[in-house]
């Protein structure tokens, strides 16, 4: 309880959010970084994933591939870039630009590969060529899972951009670093809660935008799907009670 309270008392202390080591400050550098982390791995995985969902040949192999690359831990990976002279919030994005490739890899594939195959025959038989086919008819489609890979993606990157002050950057990790440091843990309690709420809000914020980008014919799909598992559900329920019922009056003792 008393680290709780310090990490209370420290979070409401104007001055730890001012100045240049100040939380508004690391909060945008928090925030940068995580934006050219995402956008490396979107230029890196969104195209290649989409091409192998298109392509179908090759899909499973590259998903396996990169997701190979989750199997390296990020602190190990800054460690190297480290050694090579890379410091700093430079090293970190790329690191978690890294990290960042499997989920949006994973769902690009599977979004577009997952589309109907009398979907793509009928935009063949539309006279439709395979890179028109792609962005007006499976792109689209894919849609839902595309932004769900970002938005998993994004997240694990803001989490884990943290590790920056241990290569020399910034972010909000430098509250749990330095808290470390001078063994002030509730210092670096609170930093660690920064880093939490981040973490739920920009999900929260991407959950939204998901939900925009989605066509509205896919959202109506979807809650119409929902609505007949519901059904289906209280269905078997009814089934299941009617049984029992039939059971027991057929097993019930005669009256004297």
């Amino acid at each position: 309880m008393d680290i709780l309270s310090e990490a209370l008392r420290w979070l409401n202390d104007p001055l730890n959010w001012t100045g240049p080591q100040g939380v508004l400050a690391l909060t945008r550098t928090h925030l940068a970084i995580s934006a050219l982390a995402v956008a490396i791995a979107l230029v890196v995985a969104l195209p290649l994933g989409l091409w192998l969902g298109h392509r179908g040949r090759g899909a499973t192999v590259g998903v396996v591939v990169a997701n190979t690359t989750r199997a390296l831990p990020t602190l190990a990976l800054l460690t190297l870039l480290a050694a090579t002279g890379w410091f700093g919030n430079t090293a970190t994005a790329l690191a978690c630009a890294v990290f960042a490739v499997p989920p949006i890899l994973a769902n690009a594939v599977t979004g577009v590969g997952g589309v109907d195959p009398d979907v793509r025959d009928a935009a063949r038989g539309l006279g439709m060529s395979g890179t028109r086919a792609l962005w007006t008819v499976e792109v689209p489609l894919a849609t839902p899972l595309i932004a769900a890979g970002i938005r998993t993606g994004a997240v694990q990157v803001l989490a884990t951009v943290p590790l920056a002050a241990l290569v020399g950057g910034t972010s909000l990790g430098t509250i749990v670093v330095s808290g470390f440091a001078t063994q002030r843990y509730g210092k670096a309690l609170a930093g660690g809660i920064l880093v939490a709420g981040l973490c739920l809000l920009v999900e929260g914020l991407l959950a939204i935008a998901e939900r925009v980008v989605t066509p509205p014919g896919l959202r109506g799909r979807g809650r119409a799907a929902a609505a007949d598992e519901h059904a289906d559900t209280q269905r078997a329920r009814s089934a299941q009670v009617a049984a029992t019922a039939r059971r027991g009056s057929n097993g019930s003792a005669p009256l004297p």
